[in-house]
């Protein structure tokens, strides 16, 4: 597991460099990365910068939440969106954010063009709360945060619930 950067970490804020070589280095970054993603309850994704690798790789999988259109698990590596259609606002969190959560408007759709681990090239479109996902990793790949997509910072960004602590005759 991966030591996650915390905002405002300025690590954060920078641009990642396409993945040129694709070899049992970039493999092991991916495990590391998923592994990283697995340890943090709740979370569908996780981009390389938030570990602080400045490389243009994201991993996103949905598929663990009921009714959702879905792609499985998506290791992508240099990740593009090629269209964006329509409008959606949703609640989003990170785990580079851990405080907060905030309210967002996302294209609704997303045609994508990615590479995969071995350097294979695939487009695909995604809907709903994947594309959601999916631009919310992309969007760190660029230095961005979902606080620079908060549509009222005053109205929609909002204190996360802390998680319930053990109950039990030593809590309080």
């Amino acid at each position: 597991m991966l030591p996650v950067l915390v905002y405002p970490d300025p690590r954060l804020r920078r641009v990642s460099a396409p993945v040129t070589t694709f070899d049992a280095g970039l493999r092991r970054l991916v495990a590391d990365l998923e592994d990283t993603r697995l340890a943090s309850p709740g979370a569908v994704g996780i981009a390389a910068p938030q570990v602080g690798e400045l490389k243009r790789i994201v991993i996103v999988d949905v598929s663990g939440r009921a009714g959702i259109a879905h792609h499985g698990h998506l290791v992508l590596v240099n990740p593009e969106i090629l269209a964006r259609e329509g409008e959606a606002r949703g609640r989003e969190g990170c785990l580079s954010v851990p405080d907060y959560v905030g309210k967002v408007a996302r294209a609704a759709r997303i045609r994508l063009r990615a590479r995969d681990v071995h350097g294979g090239s695939r487009e695909f479109d995604a809907e709903g709360y994947e594309a959601r996902a999916l631009q919310h990793e992309l969007d760190h790949l660029d230095g961005l945060l979902f606080l620079d997509r908060i549509i009222s910072p005053r109205r929609d960004l909002h204190r996360r619930e802390p998680e319930p602590g053990p109950v039990g005759k030593n809590s309080k």
